[in-house]
């Protein structure tokens, strides 16, 4: 008897306006630009053959807008839909606002990247990766996990770290290996996970 598998996709929202103009979004409620919501309805085209049944994002409208227009693109409009802060990407505090160019000038890029990429340190006023993590892996545990194991394909769509976070708990990676781990906008990473939601393949759809 074959053993069940299911299916878990994760989508970073598209491209923001702070995208482009190189700024620290965290928090900030910022929607997705016009090539956002190319990067949307394209991401709904790699996912037609998907049997999605269910779908989760964060509370910031650049994650629930790129939702919105795959479930319209998809004509799935009805699947249950959650939204939650637990998924929201991480706060960068001060930094929030700022170009990140200029940012580098004033602390220079070895301090920058320490913000940005390590695991356990936050920039001021912020969250780490880590503290990210901490919010979004029982979310994950409690609320999208009983989902998988009901059967159901789940379509996460949320922010570059708190994808990142749960990406680096479902595949074991160190902090070592998230560091240069990227999460692309508009590009949806598939999971096939067996009965035990131990993942067996995990890739990026092109």
């Amino acid at each position: 008897m074959n053993k069940k598998q299911v299916v878990l996709i994760l989508l970073r929202h598209g491209q923001s306006l702070w995208n482009v103009e190189n700024r620290f979004t965290g928090w900030k409620d910022i929607d997705i630009t016009e090539f956002g919501k190319q990067e949307a309805v394209h991401a709904a085209a790699l996912l037609k053959n998907e049997r999605i049944q269910i779908a989760f994002s964060s509370s910031l409208k650049r994650a629930k807008h790129t939702l919105e227009i795959i479930l319209t693109t998809l004509g799935i409009e009805n699947i249950p839909v959650y939204w939650s802060e637990q998924l929201n990407e991480r706060c960068y505090g001060d930094l929030e606002g700022l170009n990140k160019a200029d940012t580098t000038l004033k602390y220079g890029l070895e301090q920058v990247n320490i913000w940005r990429r390590s695991f356990d340190i936050a920039p001021p006023g912020g969250e780490s990766l880590k503290d990210t993590a901490k919010r979004v892996i029982p979310y994950y545990q409690t609320r999208i996990a009983p989902q998988l194991l009901e059967g159901r394909t789940v379509l996460v769509v949320a922010h570059g770290n708190s994808l990142r976070a749960l990406m680096m708990f479902l595949e074991n990676l160190s902090p070592q290996q998230i560091a240069i781990t990227e999460f692309p906008t508009g590009i949806p990473r598939t999971y096939i996970m067996n009965d035990h939601l131990e993942v067996l393949t995990a890739k990026f759809m092109i």
